[in-house]
């Protein structure tokens, strides 16, 4: 059996997806849904593709400043150092340690809970139920013409149901 070769799927992913999904992971793990939202399979793999490039930048804006917002919330600190994988220890203080690049992918499960937790405490704060039919896109909308800017959604509220969430557990 053939390797796995990763680089070509991201380059086969690349141009076949013009506009990516900020949420993809909250769609993949069907904790909300998107209506502008369209499933794609590339090399045995389900991937979302925005269909709207203008409701896309809503949404990223709305990525983004969650993600700022939830490091204190999900204790992630951008700068914090961790053992690097490959050195041997030595002694001396930080001699094994690399700073974690600021852009580095969070964990998993800590990515889950800052998006399917953001959008549905958005849901919540404008007073809609936040479960599982709560639609990404609709949601930043109505968000933005209820608080205005992005910088304007109600973080505190929001960052409480990131903190609540929790995710579904593997099936056995």
């Amino acid at each position: 059996m053939a390797e796995y070769n990763e680089d070509a799927y991201k380059l086969a992913r690349k141009a076949y997806i013009e506009h990516s999904c900020p949420f993809e992971r909250a769609l993949l793990s069907r904790c909300v849904s998107c209506e502008r939202s369209r499933r794609l399979n590339l090399a045995e793999r389900e991937a979302i593709a925005c269909a709207d490039a203008v409701v896309r930048e809503h949404c990223l804006a709305f990525y983004q400043a969650l993600h700022e917002n939830a490091q204190f919330a999900l204790k992630i600190n951008p700068m914090e150092a961790r053992p690097h994988p490959n050195l041997p220890p030595q002694a001396g203080e930080g001699a094994n340690v690399t700073p974690k690049p600021i852009n580095a992918p969070w964990p998993f499960g800590k990515e889950i809970r800052a998006q399917c937790g953001g959008v549905r405490g958005l849901a919540e704060a404008m007073g809609a139920a936040g479960d599982e039919a709560t639609d990404i896109a609709a949601t930043v909308l109505q968000g933005r013409a209820h608080f205005g800017d992005h910088a304007e959604f109600p973080y505190s509220e929001i960052m409480r149901a990131v903190v609540h969430y929790e995710p579904r557990k593997r099936r056995s």
